[in-house]
């Protein structure tokens, strides 16, 4: 269901907070469970306003499916490929604009780039000012 950086970034951190601000979960933990997140973050987008949901949020071929959250307010999506041919790629939606912005690069180059303090949609610097760290989240 999830690209295989994704998963092995999840095996490696478990549920994990990055920089005080970025939070992931993982599959069998239980708190920070990623199939809760996921089943109650669809929820929750299904009965958002229709003018917010501008993608189609789920678990299928094309749909933004969530993986994270950010403590200044966006949630991040990875959008399964439709077909082979198509590559993952990593959706933030802010909340302050109200709108899903595409990063047309796989989550562990989205991580990388969001680390180094670079415009992906969620910033870092004001929450690791001394550089990059990650908390397990227990």
């Amino acid at each position: 269901m999830f690209p295989d950086d994704f998963r092995e970034f999840c095996d490696a951190y478990g549920p994990v907070r990055i920089n005080n601000q970025v939070h992931t979960t993982h599959p069998g933990a239980a708190q920070g469970n990623l199939g809760r997140l996921i089943r109650s973050d669809i929820e929750a987008w299904a009965h958002a306003p229709e003018d917010m949901v501008t993608q189609p949020v789920g678990t299928g071929p094309g749909e933004l499916f969530p993986w994270g959250s950010a403590a200044s307010g966006e949630t991040m999506f990875v959008r399964a490929p439709k077909d082979a041919s198509e590559a993952w790629s990593v959706f933030v939606h802010e909340s302050d604009e109200g709108e899903f912005l595409e990063y047309a690069k796989s989550f562990g180059d989205w991580m990388l780039a969001y680390v180094r303090g670079e415009d992906v949609g969620v910033c870092s610097r004001g929450f690791a000012p001394e550089g990059p760290f990650f908390q397990p989240i227990d």
